[in-house]
């Protein structure tokens, strides 16, 4: 059976994006070697203390035969996703109401937008004043990160529903709960996974601000360390533990809603 034309031609176009993705990345590693190893000064921004990638693999490659990083990991994911399973839960349904219903959005809008720009190092004195344990602290901050992004997507994915859309289906003697479970849910579920995703990476930039305030173990906890002993190669790998953690657990948020959501796909493909 030959191959279809269409995938022939696909293929080596993968190919070309997979390979100039790559080229990005050694282009942007060797740039960073160069930099780090002539000690680049260029007034506002040097690289006289920044470590080279070189350093930076040793260290990464100590902290993956070090025996506490299982315990760094498990710390990590434990709050990241407790606080973000909570903030998806009320997210989500605050969403859902306040795109839905003008009084939930007059009675709630109002303190959440107030509370929504304050970052999550402002929260860190009174979570520990809120909180009789320094690991429900530190959820609670994952949770603030994770909190808005599902909230204003999930607001915005039922206000863009076509209301053409929900005066048919009342039209067809849909009650108020059969249009909101067949026409306003399915219709927002795709903004609703973006904000889950993005939620999910914020959640894990939160991390730093959250484990500063106690612990003994966390990999923010392990980045902020190894700045306070001025471990410079260690803040690095911290960093990249983070956003390839934050990176993979938002594909995976993602790629698990667009599998429940198969009429989005074929809208995709249509």
């Amino acid at each position: 059976m030959s191959a279809n034309p269409i995938t022939r031609q696909l293929v080596p176009g993968e190919a070309l994006r997979w390979g100039l993705r790559l080229a990005s990345l050694a282009v942007c590693m060797l740039a960073w070697q160069w930099a780090s190893g002539s000690h680049l000064n260029l007034g506002l921004l040097t690289f006289q203390n920044v470590p080279p990638p070189s350093e930076v693999a040793q260290a990464a490659w100590a902290l993956l035969h070090s025996p506490k990083l299982g315990e760094h990991l498990q710390a990590s994911l434990w709050r990241v996703f407790s606080g973000f399973t909570v903030a998806a839960v009320i997210g989500i349904v605050l969403g859902l109401g306040i795109g839905r219903w003008k009084r939930w959005e007059d009675v709630l809008m109002p303190p959440l937008e107030m509370l929504r720009p304050i970052p999550a190092v402002a929260w860190i004195p009174l979570a520990i004043l809120m909180f009789p344990s320094s690991e429900m602290s530190m959820i609670f901050i994952t949770f603030t990160g994770a909190l808005f992004p599902i909230l204003l997507n999930t607001v915005h994915g039922v206000e863009q529903i076509d209301p053409r859309l929900i005066a048919s289906a009342r039209s067809l003697g849909g009650g108020s709960w059969a249009i909101f479970l067949e026409v306003v849910l399915p219709g927002a579920a795709p903004s609703i996974v973006t904000g889950l995703s993005i939620g999910m990476g914020t959640a894990w930039f939160c991390l730093v601000t959250a484990e500063m305030i106690s612990g003994q173990f966390g990999i923010g906890y392990y980045t902020w360390a190894s700045y306070t002993i001025q471990n410079y190669a260690d803040i690095v790998v911290g960093m990249l533990v983070i956003g390839a953690l934050g990176m993979g657990s938002s594909a995976l948020v993602k790629r698990g809603g667009q599998a429940l959501m198969p009429w989005h796909q074929q809208e995709d493909k249509a």
